[in-house]
């Protein structure tokens, strides 16, 4: 079975602003201050007009959307996918506020997007779309303004371009404008698998605090690229978990005796999918609903909803992808008593460590990865602590006294820097 798509009927822009609320409440903010802090404070669509490989010109959409600045320059990634909107990448920057906050890094949030299938264009194609996209936001994007990194379908090569378009049009190389870049031109160390890698963090403080073995743990992991990958990876070789069953566009295998995983990220590399591994048998029903303990939802939003929350097997629900759960869901996996790791703390692994990356730029001076991987332990370990305190203290989920935590830290920034009149 294909891995499942995004539900075109929720809108994920609601669906952030549901999750805000609820925490806003519980925090008594008054309606002028929920508004200031829940809307964008800046959105821009962008018509991209570039020279086809047969000579034609075909004009892309493109979106940019900073949610805040408060704490820092706007961060976030950007995607290429036929099916962007404009809501969703504004749901996306409001969850890289919030991100950023629970993580305590110096960053606002932002996203950016494409509506584009990039598999449908040639390498020199996607080159120009990419640079045209950079030159247009060139004046939005800079060290000190708006800081891009990857997202769904863009990567180390994406992000090299936009760097050097931006550094041509200032006149002088600006490695600190992106981040996610290739070693070679000012990238970190232990950047590619920073995301998994705080999926995997997470999963081990809360297997600790709710007293279950993380050791022969079954783990499902929905979505096998970067992020659902290497947290597989992580998780078997260093936790000693089993990975019994995963997806991606390609399909969905399991197997209730744990795949080899090494063998997997090779067959994936060399085959572009799971679809076909000898290790495993193809699951003919939604890996969401499969027998395990962990649950790994690292594809795209939308993915966990009203409709299929009560069919959910898991323990521990660990979002490695930005809202898979929607808040209907949410309420019912609480009501079971399934912990949801929330995405704004699970997945915040990846933008710690491209601000590791950043002021590494800023510095001139580049860490081990040991160092990096050290630096990111600390970050997530306190991150956890201090929204567990708060799930404790208010006796909440994990996500909204994640969405407290972070709400409170933005707050406070406005406080004091005061109202601009």
């Amino acid at each position: 079975m294909a891995a499942e798509g995004v539900n075109a009927r929720l809108n994920p822009l609601e669906n952030a602003e549901r999750q805000f609320d609820e925490a806003a409440a519980r925090l008594g903010l008054d309606a002028g201050l929920k508004e200031m802090l829940k809307r964008p404070r800046r959105a821009t669509i962008q018509s991209l007009p570039v020279v086809m490989d047969d000579g034609t010109i075909r004009v892309f959409t493109g979106y940019r959307v900073q949610h805040s600045i408060a704490r820092g320059p706007a961060k976030g990634g950007i995607r290429f996918h036929q099916d962007v909107t404009l809501d969703d990448v504004a749901a996306l920057a409001a969850w890289m506020t919030w991100k950023c906050a629970v993580a305590d890094i110096p960053f606002g949030g932002g996203k950016g997007g494409i509506v584009v299938d990039p598999r449908t264009l040639s390498l020199r194609e996607l080159e120009r779309l990419t640079r045209r996209y950079a030159a247009d936001l060139s004046d939005v994007f800079g060290p000190d303004s708006d800081v891009p990194a990857p997202d769904v379908n863009t990567g180390e090569r994406e992000m090299a371009w936009i760097m050097d378009t931006f550094s041509m049009h200032s006149r002088r190389t600006e490695y600190a404008v992106v981040t996610g870049k290739p070693l070679e031109v000012g990238g970190s160390a232990g950047h590619r698998e920073a995301t998994g890698r705080g999926v995997r963090i997470c999963v081990e403080q809360v297997c600790r605090h709710i007293g279950m073995p993380l050791e022969g743990a079954r783990v499902a992991v929905q979505g096998f690229g970067n992020v659902g990958g290497v947290a597989a990876d992580l998780l078997a070789r260093e936790c000693g978990a089993r990975i019994v069953a995963t997806s991606d566009v390609s399909g969905a295998i399991h197997n209730a005796s744990g795949l080899d995983v090494t063998a997997l990220l090779a067959h994936v590399a060399a085959h572009k999918g799971v679809a076909g591994f000898a290790g495993g048998q193809p699951l003919g029903t939604s890996i969401l609903e499969y027998d395990c303990d962990i649950l790994v939802p690292a594809a795209l939003e939308n993915q966990i909803t009203g409709e299929n929350a009560a069919r959910v097997r898991a323990k521990v629900v660990a979002e490695g992808a930005n809202g898979p759960t929607t808040p209907d869901a949410d309420r019912i996996l609480d009501g079971r008593g399934v912990w949801v790791i929330p995405d704004i703390l699970c997945n915040s692994g990846g933008v710690t460590v491209s601000y590791f990356e950043w002021v590494q730029n800023r510095m001139g001076f580049y860490w081990m990865e040991d160092e990096v991987n050290i630096r990111l332990r600390e970050k997530m370990e306190h991150a956890f602590a201090d929204v567990l305190a708060t799930v404790v203290r208010e006796k909440c989920s994990l996500r909204i006294a994640a969405y407290m935590v972070a709400i409170q830290r933005v707050l406070k920034v406005h406080e004091l820097r005061g109202m601009y009149a």
